[in-house]
């Protein structure tokens, strides 16, 4: 394989900048030819892709977001537009694509795939909800993010004796909130896996009051039902202690990568190129106990994120 694209989908990870860079400098190196796929599968329609050279993926290690941009592409749910897709890579000479993103990414890359395009994914999502992989680019920073978060808001929950809930990301895997909430000694993590109704909720933080505590945090996922302002509103009236309501939204996603997302984008993007090289067909790219592996790209979509219930059984411990 002589000609290869790369192209970034959905919401955009700290670390798909490394991965970019990773794909571009290894095909070079094999002597390929790498073209940036501008705006994901919307920009691929659009015919908006450049070949890259080793210069064009110059200081991009360490920034956050994705140079060559995202975008969700509605077009490309309809089979007239994937074949439009196939048609264009065709014309560009372009005969395998990776695809950095997270499952509706992979799924694009997957019908594309069934048109003779060989297509590579690397998971990249702050969601960590890709089921092979243990970990996907983006996750760590995101993680650390909301750690940091977690440290400024205990500061004054603590100084005003209120219970904060820090809403995070997540609609249908909950490890942001998990990992963080272990890391950040939330007293209360709620998540899409494990239903808690607000009685549970309350008595956890009155215990906590009982015990002394001038504070409570509560990790809650976006994914999980009960409005977070509604939350908030109950805990005050029910627990007679202040309670707010602090939802960081997309700073989540920002910020420069840590040293963990830029190894894994580099190793994964480079094993991308490297299995493109040698004309493996499809495949999704991950880590799994520490290594770099690969499984069929369609085998990768049906697999369920297994839920981490050891991991949550400690927070409860240790709260």
């Amino acid at each position: 394989m002589k000609k290869i694209g790369v192209l970034t989908s959905g919401g955009d990870a700290p670390g798909m900048n490394a991965a970019i860079r990773a794909v571009v400098r290894q095909g070079i190196s094999l002597g390929m030819e790498v073209y940036g796929i501008r705006r994901g599968f919307e920009g691929l329609l659009d015919g908006d892709l450049e070949e890259m050279k080793f210069h064009s993926v110059g200081d991009v290690l360490q920034r956050g977001g994705t140079i060559l941009r995202t975008a969700r592409s509605k077009r490309f749910l309809e089979d007239e537009w994937i074949d439009h897709g196939a048609r264009m890579l065709n014309t560009f000479g372009i005969e395998g694509i990776v695809v950095i993103g997270g499952e509706g990414s992979y799924r694009g890359g997957y019908e594309l795939s069934q048109k003779g395009i060989t297509v590579m994914g690397v998971p990249g999502t702050i969601d960590n909800d890709l089921g092979y992989t243990d970990f996907s680019i983006g996750f760590d920073t995101a993680v650390n993010t909301i750690l940091g978060l977690i440290s400024n808001i205990r500061d004054t929950s603590s100084s005003h004796e209120r219970t904060t809930i820090i809403e995070v990301m997540g609609r249908h895997c909950g490890d942001l909130a998990l990992y963080a909430g272990l890391s950040g000694g939330a007293d209360v993590i709620m998540i899409p896996e494990i239903e808690l109704d607000i009685n549970e909720v309350c008595r956890k933080v009155l215990k906590g009051q009982r015990s002394g505590k001038a504070h409570s945090i509560i990790i809650k996922a976006e994914g999980v039902s009960m409005d977070t302002a509604e939350l908030a509103r109950l805990l005050e009236e029910m627990t007679a202690r202040e309670a707010r309501a602090v939802v960081p939204g997309y700073i989540q996603r920002g910020g420069s990568p840590t040293e963990y997302d830029r190894r894994l984008a580099s190793m994964t993007g480079a094993k991308a190129v490297q299995l493109l090289y040698d004309d493996t067909p499809s495949r999704a790219i991950g880590v799994q106990e520490g290594q770099i592996i690969s499984v069929d790209l369609g085998e990768a979509i049906k697999m369920t994120r297994e839920f981490k219930k050891d991991i949550y059984d400690l927070t409860e411990v240790l709260a």
